[in-house]
């Protein structure tokens, strides 16, 4: 076959970028807006990138629409998964982001034993094919993961946390032109596109009142599906992003004529040395006053607003509080009755109910919101302890249960 991916050209991190931000968005619009929900519309991206697969592994050569198709795909699919484990699973994002980081390492590694080459000049093969996209699945759920562990750290807004990835990406950049190895700068980079993307789309979407510009999931859709359309019309007819000879020795960009042993080991220096300064910039401002951008801050954080339940439930819906308030009874019941496993299966419900009915309840009225996602963060987080303290868990129910009364 010809190679199988684009060029690394700037256009290739510009269309990455916009493919990360819709697929965001649209995966947002669809689980919240829509009120699909999480699972369902895992379910649904599942599906498609199968499909979508089954005709990028179908083409012969590099085909922009496919390939780029594919890319959003697995964007949204990859964010959804990491989704599944926080929100249905419980599991903490410093847990999911050491699993996928793992993981990535452990396909790496089986990767390069078997095709002695991680280039992405050298998808020509079948196999090889498969360890990229299995890769760039991996990296999008490691990206989704280490983004929004960032910003339960920090607490930092949709504007301020895109500073840090394009800060970082602007460092490989230029640590790239100086020679550091270009295989490993392109897949740093590749990662922090994820978090850059996501970061811009929440900006762009998310009300002014949460520091957004208030575009919403959908209009911020609609403009980069557009801009992402007409940069591969482009891509199509100037065939500018081709790789014109198939280079297998080659690494995952093209290399800056300065280079050598050396300049890689000092460069590699550079890297781990932004990283340790990057993990002390993180550790220090999770231990500044803060609420999590997510709701789960860990670390000190200012206490949400105490309303009483006839604020916590105004403007809402009768039904849907019902709908919430007999879940959260049924799960009081089975911890009184000590079925733990019971009282499990009625927090994935009430989680999967909170996350359904967010985009309708969210707007009606942002204060009660905010206030009753922090009493379910803490009825999710009781119960799904390792050693549950019934009483703990008695305790986070109860007052669920008073604010929906």
């Amino acid at each position: 076959m010809l190679n199988k991916v684009p060029e690394v050209t700037l256009w290739f991190w510009v269309i990455k970028i916009l493919c990360t931000t819709v697929g965001e968005s649209f995966a947002d619009y669809i689980n919240t807006t829509l009120g699909v929900g999480l699972v369902n519309t895992s379910v649904l991206f599942t599906a498609a990138l199968v499909a979508v697969l089954t005709v990028q592994f179908r083409t012969r050569q590099y085909v922009p629409f496919v390939y780029w198709l594919t890319v959003v795909v697995v964007s949204v699919t990859g964010t959804l998964y990491t989704d599944i484990l926080t929100d249905s699973r419980g599991v903490p994002l410093k847990v999911s982001s050491g699993i996928f980081a793992a993981l990535l390492v452990v396909v790496f590694g089986i990767w390069y034993a078997r095709e002695r080459t991680l280039s992405i000049h050298s998808i020509v093969t079948v196999p090889r094919e498969a360890f990229y996209w299995l890769t760039v699945l991996v990296t999008f759920a490691l990206g989704t993961a280490t983004g929004d562990w960032t910003l339960e750290l920090t607490g930092w807004g949709p504007g301020t946390s895109v500073l840090l990835p394009a800060t970082l990406i602007a460092i490989i950049a230029v640590c790239w032109r100086f020679g550091a190895q270009a295989v490993l700068s392109f897949w740093l980079a590749y990662i922090l596109t994820r978090p850059l993307g996501a970061n811009i789309g929440d900006y762009l979407a998310l009300p002014s009142s949460e520091k957004g510009l208030g575009l919403g999931p959908a209009g911020t859709s609609l403009i980069f599906l557009t801009a992402i359309l007409a940069t591969v019309a482009y891509l199509t007819i100037s065939k500018a992003d081709v790789i014109q000879v198939d280079e297998p020795g080659t690494t995952g960009g093209k290399q800056a004529p300065v280079g050598g042993r050396t300049r890689e080991r000092q460069m590699l220096g550079v890297f781990l040395a932004t990283a340790i300064a990057t993990g002390a910039l993180l550790f220090h401002q999770s231990q500044q006053p803060h609420t999590s951008a997510l709701g789960e801050g860990e670390g000190p954080s200012t206490p949400v607003t105490q309303l009483s339940p006839t604020e916590a439930t105004r403007n809402l819906p009768p039904a849907d509080v019902t709908d919430l308030k007999t879940i959260t009874r049924d799960a009081l019941t089975k911890v009184t009755a000590g079925d733990q496993k019971g009282a499990t299966s009625r927090a994935s419900d009430l989680e999967t109910a909170w996350d359904d009915k967010e985009g309708t309840l969210k707007p009606l009225n942002a204060t009660a919101w905010t206030f009753l996602d922090k009493q379910v963060d803490g009825v999710l987080t009781a119960i799904r302890q390792s050693r549950p303290d019934p009483q703990a868990e008695t305790v986070a129910t109860t007052a669920l249960l008073t604010s929906l009364n």
